[in-house]
């Protein structure tokens, strides 16, 4: 039997956060962030509000759309995080 390696919360965070850079100031739809991030888009909501608590994303809703858009506090996050991955990965650390 082999053993899955399922990703971490970081690394759930890191793919939103890397998906909602990616679309800018027009903002990024639920669900390119959920099929990029190869989640379920009940799971990337709940994270997705997280993120939004805590400052690093904005969402907005247009009719039937639902876009998240990256802070300014959430690409700086981001920048830290990628920077903290590399450095568990150098030392062989699973995150």
């Amino acid at each position: 039997m082999t053993r899955h390696q399922y990703r971490s919360d970081l690394g759930i965070i890191s793919d939103i956060l890397s998906v909602t850079m990616d679309g800018g100031s027009q903002g990024t739809m639920i669900s390119s962030i959920s099929r990029r991030a190869n989640m379920s888009n009940d799971v990337i909501i709940t994270k997705c509000e997280r993120l939004r608590n805590a400052g690093l994303i904005e969402s907005r809703r247009h009719k039937r759309n639902h876009t998240f858009i990256i802070t300014e506090k959430g690409i700086e996050f981001f920048q830290q995080l990628q920077k903290f991955i590399e450095l568990v990965r150098e030392v062989k650390i699973r995150y």
